[in-house]
Parts: structure tokens; C-alpha cells; sequence
């Protein structure tokens, strides 16, 4: 590659990385600063009832009808109330979410110290299967030297037999006859 098709390559480089960046934080960007501006401003939606001064019905004698009164104001009372039991929810939502939390750690105790447990048992029987190996080759070094022995002392026994004059082959015709 010559330094001019290098440098459109870094440039080409660079501009789909700008490209990746705005495609990755630009929609997360575009949809929070959406709900930014269109949120309300109270908590409460706005009152959807007919606030003409002239009431739309005719009520009975001795009912009024304050639906005026009713959509132009806004209950501090309710207000409050509303915003106190929004807390005592999340204050409820806070204990649920502390004791699920709880419950999963007791549970996460109790499978680690079952772990620990089954894993000292193992650890147990793997000493025990190494103390029998152990022992096992000891008394295979054992009867390995005592076999070592035996066939020296047999070869020993063997040779002062030839000395004498016994022969291998004449003594096992001699068996056969008999």
C-alpha cells in the first residue's frame, strides 16, 4: 500500500468508527432526552372533565354539581396522601427486595458450608486411598525384595545341586517314570 491509500484507509476507519459510536450511544441519548422533555410535570395526569360553567346536566334539587371547582383545583390532601403511600410502596418494595436478599444469602450460606462438607469427605476418602496406596506399595516393594531373595537363594541351592551332580532334565525323567 502507497501513504495515500494509507491515509484513506485511516480515514475510512475513522468515520465508521464515529458512525458506531453515534449508532450505539445516540439512540440511548435520543430516547432519554425524549422522555425528558415530554414527562409531565406533575405526577398526576391532567383532569379530563368538561369545565364549562354551565353544568351539562340537571341534577336533582339539593345535589350541586362542582365539576368547575373540582377540575381547577388540586387537593393537597390527596397530594400528600398520594405521595405518602408512594413511599410507604417503596419503602415496602425496599423491606421485599432486603429480605429476598436475605433469603438468597442464607440459601448461598447453606449450599457453600454443604459444599465444604462434601468436599472434606472427599478429601477424607482421597487421604485414606492415598494411606492403602502407600501401603500397597510398600508390601509390593516387600514381596518384590522377598521374591529377589527367594530366587537367589534358589538359584544358590540350584548351583550347589549341579556341584553335587543333579541334572534338571534327568530328574524330571526319573519323575515321569515313576
Amino acid at each position: 500500500m502507497n501513504r495515500r491509500q494509507q491515509k484513506a484507509f485511516r480515514l475510512v476507519i475513522w468515520i465508521l468508527g464515529l458512525f458506531l459510536i453515534a449508532y450505539i450511544a445516540g439512540r440511548p441519548l435520543y430516547w432519554h432526552l425524549n422522555e425528558s422533555l415530554n414527562a409531565p410535570s406533575s405526577p398526576c395526569p391532567p383532569c379530563q372533565c368538561d369545565c364549562s360553567l354551565q353544568p351539562l346536566i340537571s341534577l336533582p334539587e339539593g345535589l350541586t354539581n362542582n365539576s368547575i371547582l373540582d377540575c381547577m383545583r388540586h387537593d393537597q390532601e390527596v397530594t400528600e396522601e398520594v405521595g405518602k403511600s408512594f413511599s410507604d410502596l417503596l419503602a415496602d418494595e425496599v423491606r421485599e427486595k432486603e429480605a429476598e436478599a436475605e433469603e438468597k444469602q442464607r440459601k448461598a450460606d447453606t449450599k457453600l458450608l454443604e459444599a465444604k462438607k462434601i468436599a472434606s469427605q472427599y478429601q477424607k476418602e482421597a487421604d485414606k486411598c492415598n494411606s492403602g496406596m502407600e501401603t500397597c506399595e510398600q508390601a509390593r516393594e516387600r514381596a518384590e525384595a522377598a521374591l529377589e531373595n527367594q530366587l537367589k537363594e534358589t538359584a544358590l541351592w540350584e548351583l550347589r545341586a549341579r556341584q553335587r551332580g543333579w541334572n534338571k532334565n534327568a530328574s524330571k525323567k526319573a519323575r515321569a517314570r515313576s
